[in-house]
């Protein structure tokens, strides 16, 4: 959990990486609500010229949610979270969340955030999320 006393512009946030699953995707569609086939059927998604089903864009945001609240230390922290769903992510890619501070408002003991998620495949880096931002308010 970062201090906003010890925050520079240019630090990195901590990443956090997982492996997707279809039981991730599954669990994710139920509780979202989204059903579509693209997250569940594999017939679907290779008739739309997909390798498979592909992991809700959300689910990657939620990812990176995780990555801010867990750097934060409180998930209400979070004011602001914002993100640019760039590429898909299939399943049993590893993704990984980061970011680098961008700002600090000492008067409002705030700071912002630029955040991206990775992963790699065929040996190329690709930006499911690319372009994010967060703001976080420090309470310590």
């Amino acid at each position: 959990m970062a201090r906003f006393e010890d925050l520079e512009v240019g630090q990195a946030l901590p990443s956090l990486s997982r492996v997707v699953t279809r039981e991730d995707v599954r669990a994710y569609a139920e509780a979202g609500d989204d059903h579509n086939p693209l997250h569940q059927d594999a017939d679907v998604a290779l008739a739309v010229g997909f390798p498979g089903i592909i992991a809700h864009g959300m689910f990657s945001m939620g990812h990176l949610a995780t990555c801010v609240a867990a750097w934060v230390g409180d998930p209400a922290a979070i004011l602001r979270l914002s993100a640019q769903f760039r590429a898909p992510v299939f399943m049993g890619e590893e993704i990984v969340a980061s970011g680098r501070v961008t700002g600090l408002d000492p008067t409002a003991r705030t700071a912002t955030a630029e955040l991206w998620v990775t992963l790699e495949r065929d040996h190329i880096v690709e930006y499911p999320i690319r372009k994010g931002e967060a703001t976080v308010r420090f309470v310590d």
